[in-house]
């Protein structure tokens, strides 16, 4: 199973490495039958949740530590900042957010529990007047997602991040009256 994790990851960081895992090669790879692998993670979609959890499970803990946080737009921001760092060093975890639900129980659950404090983070800065109302935990997920491909998308402006973040939190802003 670890060898088998390895060699995706490593295949995952190569180049090309966002199109999915060969699961024959992982095997070769990983210097064990396709079988084994295929036992260990009968899909791609539970191969790439396994690689995500770790990720995951960090992502989950600083919503966690912002449901906390009494400033009000002040976490959302470096909540959107840390959700696309993680996903542009960690595909699995880009993967994995850009699905819109899990295959294993285990992700199901961090992803409930990513979704519920995503709303409570919303749902405080919205009653600060930050957020407009039509907004839930699943199109920050989604606008995540987006930035995490725009970011990748190609040669241009150094660092976008940033600047791409600041225009989806705009975005977030409740129309002026």
């Amino acid at each position: 199973r670890a060898r088998v994790l390895a060699a995706a990851a490593r295949q995952l960081a190569g180049p090309g490495g966002s199109g999915g895992l060969a699961m024959n090669a992982l095997a070769r790879e990983a210097g064990v039958g396709v079988g084994t692998v295929y036992r260990h993670f009968p899909t791609q979609q539970v191969l790439l949740e396994a690689l995500g959890v770790d990720a995951l499970e960090e992502l989950v803990a600083a919503v966690d530590r912002a449901t906390g946080d009494e400033r009000p737009g002040g976490s959302l921001a470096d909540l959107l900042r840390r959700a696309l760092r993680a996903q542009l060093t960690d595909p699995a975890l880009a993967a994995v957010l850009a699905e819109p639900a899990a295959t294993c129980s285990d992700t199901a659950a961090l992803l409930d529990r990513l979704r519920a404090g995503l709303d409570a983070v919303l749902e405080r800065d919205r009653a600060a007047g930050l957020v407009r109302e039509d907004v839930d935990a699943d199109d920050v997920r989604r606008l995540l997602c987006g930035l995490a491909r725009a970011v990748g998308a190609g040669p241009g402006r150094a660092s976008p991040s940033a600047r791409y973040v600041d225009v989806v939190l705009q975005g977030l802003r409740p129309p002026a009256r």
